[in-house]
């Protein structure tokens, strides 16, 4: 039933008859009533929040904003029938979601850029205060908002479990993963990373040995996927074989892992696809390393093993190549660098959220109350010898939910100059990772598949776990 406050909102804008809605005032609706839909959609009342989500899915699909796999289009670079000379940039929002998508889009048209990514990890869904289904519709009401369409690629990062000890998880850990992919295919991500790197064992002597609980988890988690996954769509899977900020990966690992997955695979009688990409450590750190006076310290990264096992991963398993986390604070003499390398996707955020808070207009005594947040909260994570600066740099991305409604809520006059500032950090960026001009190739091997729902389909969702370790970039 359409209340009377999202039927005012609407009203001589949109048109809903049953299941279906039909679009009256297209200018209308870009130029203020999205603004007001998804704002409902984020603060309010659960009733209101799941109209407000169900309109903006439909809505967004009858403009084609269609959240889409970009499995073919990393198949199609395996088989190297694409160039290798651009990085797909997968990007994590932590904050101000709406804005940060806008200042996306915006770039985007006019860069003509269609080969990039959103995504959200399995952490961030919980400090940040995101469920999967909010993420997204957000995300199309940015689109909506800018008057972008295409192939929308929705990513669940970093879909990590929890160890009691080398190469086991924690009890429940597994069945946790799954339902929060079940949530997230619901939701449009058509697109999830499985990191079960946290489970190598390196007190094995073999690589084979090593990355054995990481291919036996990772295949019940893939199995389960395809089993949910919506009829038509191939969600891109990838799979990590070595945990961010840890031990450098290596061509044997790579051989490791996906000979054991593919062959396992074979032998479960699996003949869906299998992985599209491959994750790996090339000598970064989630968020940077910062020293003592807040700043970071320089990252010597290892692009030659991004470039071999970018080969391997062609050559040998016909996947679209090796992914660079930790990325979005590293100098910016590196980002062509991925390129070169012929990386297949880099992971972006805490530079992002670092640019909003650390700009000269973001209020002063809302970063306090944040500051105070984690003081009162999160000293127990605080690490032996840490300054107050290091403190507040590594943990201030736990304060986002708690302080969530107050940065969506600040002036426009504040916003519209974060997202010019957003703007120009994701044009250099489009343009280092080459991936301007994109619409034609990612429209050749991509087919969207619009998935229509029902009103039901947006209840509100619960929690299934309670993780709040930092684990994306």
């Amino acid at each position: 039933m359409i209340s009377a406050k999202i039927n005012s909102l609407i009203q001589n804008t949109l048109c809903i008859n049953g299941d279906t809605i039909e679009i009256a005032n297209e200018l209308k609706l870009r130029s203020q009533v999205i603004d007001q839909l998804v704002w409902e959609s984020v603060f309010g009342n659960d009733n209101d929040k799941a109209l407000s989500r169900w309109i903006i899915w439909e809505t967004a699909l009858l403009l084609e904003i269609i959240p889409s796999s970009i499995h073919d289009l990393y198949i199609a670079r395996g088989k190297e029938e694409t160039p290798l000379d651009f990085t797909v940039p997968a990007i994590n929002i932590r904050a101000i979601t709406f804005d940060m998508a806008r200042s996306v889009f915006r770039t985007s048209i006019r860069n003509n850029v269609k080969a990039m990514s959103f995504e959200i990890a399995r952490s961030e869904i919980e400090y940040t205060d995101q469920r999967p289904m909010e993420y997204t519709c957000v995300l199309m009401a940015a689109a909506i908002k800018e008057g972008w369409h295409g192939p929308l690629f929705v990513q669940g990062d970093h879909f990590q479990a929890k160890t009691t000890s080398p190469g086991i998880p924690k009890e429940g850990e597994i069945q946790k993963i799954k339902e929060l992919s079940k949530e997230s295919i619901k939701a449009g991500f058509y697109n999830i990373d499985l990191d079960l790197s946290t489970l190598v064992d390196l007190n094995q002597p073999t690589e084979e040995e090593q990355q054995a609980p990481n291919i036996k988890y990772s295949l019940e988690i893939a199995k389960y996927i395809r089993e949910v996954e919506p009829a038509g769509i191939t969600i891109s899977l990838g799979g990590e074989i070595g945990h961010i900020g840890g031990k450098n990966s290596t061509v044997k690992d790579c051989h490791a892992y996906m000979d054991g997955f593919n062959r396992q695979m074979n032998q479960a009688g699996m003949s869906q696809a299998g992985m599209s990409k491959i994750s790996i450590q090339t000598g970064t750190d989630h968020g940077g390393v910062v020293l003592a006076d807040g700043t970071l310290a320089d990252i010597d990264i290892d692009f030659k093993v991004l470039s071999d096992i970018s080969k391997v991963a062609r050559s040998r398993y016909q996947m679209g190549g090796a992914v660079q986390h930790g990325a979005s604070t590293l100098p910016d003499k590196y980002f062509k660098q991925f390129t070169k390398a012929e990386a297949v996707e880099v992971h972006l955020a805490t530079g992002f959220f670092n640019l909003i808070i650390d700009h000269p207009l973001f209020p002063q005594e809302l970063l306090a109350n944040m500051y105070r947040y984690i003081k009162e909260n999160y000293s127990h994570e605080r690490k032996e010898g840490h300054t107050d600066a290091q403190f507040h740099y590594k943990l201030r991305k736990k304060a986002i939910g708690a302080f969530k409604k107050e940065m969506w809520s600040l002036s426009d006059e504040i916003r519209s100059s974060l997202r010019a500032s957003l703007e120009k950090r994701f044009e250099f960026l489009f343009h280092e990772l080459n991936v301007c001009n994109t619409t034609e190739i990612v429209s050749k091997f991509i087919k969207t598949v619009p998935i229509h729902k029902t009103l039901s389909d947006f209840t509100p969702q619960r929690s299934t776990s309670k993780d709040t370790r930092g684990l994306s970039d």
